[in-house]
């Protein structure tokens, strides 16, 4: 009788070890627990692994182990995908471009979403409208993101978790553009590249309120030095607001006062992402092997 194949999937930490430190230091959760979270709850007999892919002393896979793996999911990093002298970022870049040509698919927030860009010929550089932070509003899907699966239960305009500084500034070939706004063009993105497929995100269906939080506060100096605070004081207050919604979710005065409602609030909408790609890339070619 044949063995079952492992259900694998991995995901990709983009952190380098000094900030996932400093992650430790203030309180911050780590976006691969985010990940293992959802696919404890929603993918359950998935062996799931995570590789800290800045840290030049992490091994990573050639092409034939990474053919092992049903899916792949990068987090979110604090680097800068442009530096292209920086060997924490080309070790990654030259990963991402493995993984598509091992056909395995992947899914990506934030970081995950410059890298499906870059890896596969399109370019990312510093956005000129500066930081989006806390909530994209008014994410709108395109036509095709209407069509799209990675899109399927998804309203029509959302808001979405994000904290970011760079941008998607051209497609690479073979990319659509699924969902857009009015701070970044680029907000959800397929890329399909040698005989991969990347679904992406730039914001984060992967967060909720109290982990945002908690990122926002320990962000206090830099978000106060662009202006969004008027003093380092101010953002602790913000943030526990946050958390206190996400503790008490039907607070009538939190919500209007944050202006979030369900999209923010409910994981039946804010994590649609996630389970259409398990659905709809994941499962269907490990249901093939």
């Amino acid at each position: 009788m044949k063995a079952e194949p492992r259900l694998a999937i991995a995901i990709l930490n983009g952190y380098p070890r000094q900030s996932r430190e400093n992650f430790d230091r203030t309180g911050v959760g780590h976006p691969h627990d985010f990940i293992q979270d959802f696919l404890q709850r929603y993918l359950p007999s998935a062996a799931v692994e995570t590789w800290f892919v800045a840290d030049p002393d992490q091994d990573l896979p050639g092409g034939a182990g990474l053919a092992d793996y049903a899916g792949i999911i990068w987090t979110g990093s604090d680097l800068t995908i442009y530096h292209e002298d920086d060997p924490r970022v080309t070790r990654q870049i030259a990963l991402a471009r493995l993984i598509f040509e091992a056909g395995v698919p992947s899914y990506g927030s934030c970081w995950g979403i410059q890298m499906a860009a870059v890896a596969a010929g399109g370019a990312v550089a510093k956005h000129p409208k500066g930081r989006e932070w806390c909530i994209a509003r008014d994410i709108r899907l395109t036509d095709a993101g209407r069509r799209s699966p990675l899109m399927e239960g998804k309203p029509e305009r959302f808001d979405g978790f994000i904290m970011h500084l760079d941008e998607v500034t051209r497609l690479p070939p073979g990319a659509t553009l699924l969902a857009t706004g009015d701070h970044t063009r680029v907000q959800a993105l397929e890329v399909k590249h040698g005989k991969g497929t990347f679904w992406s995100t730039q914001y984060h269906p992967e967060f909720n309120l109290r982990e945002m939080g908690r990122l926002i506060a320990a962000r206090a100096k830099p978000l106060t030095q662009e202006g969004f605070f008027a003093k380092e004081e101010d953002v602790a207050g913000f943030a526990a607001q946050l958390e206190a919604l996400h503790n008490d979710p039907q607070s009538a005065s939190l919500r209007e006062t944050l202006k979030i409602g369900d999209d923010i609030l409910d994981p039946a909408i804010r994590e649609v992402e996630l389970r259409n790609w398990v659905d709809h890339l994941v499962l269907p070619g490990y249901n093939e092997r």
